[in-house]
């Protein structure tokens, strides 16, 4: 964990300070990145054609957590060609698709909790944001849980959730073991979000262990 990360503040008595929140930005897979894009379009028409069904759009998704102190930017990304101690709210870090290629930084992600940070395609997201709470404590929850999410591999199924780990998973496990209300959220219509169900998957397991 990276030292440049301001910690969350508890809850701020009703009715003071800004609104809490969390919302969520769905954003095309490979938006702004066309190898990305390309190679996710090939990864679902091969899941399309595996699972019988009529391809889908593909989405990214992230989170702007509100919080009295500003606003924190949860999302899991490559890590940028910058030094290290560059500040963007560095919590944790994994492999991508081999554990060992880890240790170059092409094959490395970030997990951040950033205040006052940037999503770097928030401009491509569908939609206007969707809000999935406005509870101080699940906020403050899910941002006290950010920096415990596993870190498989990028990619595979290490933690045998029934699908690869990703970005998708790092959200909804983040929701999840935060107690946000999942019930109705997802990516907007004729759109999939690979990973998704990992992230649930893992959190309920988890919280069963306690």
């Amino acid at each position: 964990m990276s030292g440049d990360d301001s910690s969350p503040q508890p809850p701020a008595a009703s009715g003071q300070g800004p609104v809490w929140g969390i919302d969520i930005l769905w954003i095309p897979l490979g938006a702004g990145a066309h190898a990305a894009r390309i190679s996710g379009r090939v990864y679902e028409a091969v899941a399309a054609t595996v699972g019988g069904r009529s391809r889908c759009d593909l989405y990214h998704s992230a989170l702007q957590a509100y919080a009295p102190e500003g606003v924190y930017v949860i999302e899991q990304t490559p890590v940028p060609p910058i030094p290290r101690q560059t500040p963007r709210g560095v919590v944790a870090r994994g492999s991508v698709g081999v554990r060992g290629a880890g240790r170059v930084r092409l094959f490395r992600y970030e997990i951040r909790r950033w205040l006052g940070g940037v999503i770097p395609d928030a401009e491509h997201a569908v939609g206007r944001p969707q809000q999935v709470t406005e509870d101080p404590v699940a906020v403050q929850r899910v941002l006290e849980v950010v920096p415990t999410v596993p870190t498989p591999v990028w990619g595979r199924d290490e933690l045998r959730a029934g699908e690869m780990w990703n970005s998708n998973s790092v959200v909804s496990w983040a929701l999840s073991r935060g107690g946000v209300d999942l019930t109705g959220v997802g990516p907007p219509k004729g759109g999939r979000a690979p990973g998704w169900q990992a992230g649930l998957v893992v959190a309920a397991r988890q919280s069963r262990s306690l």
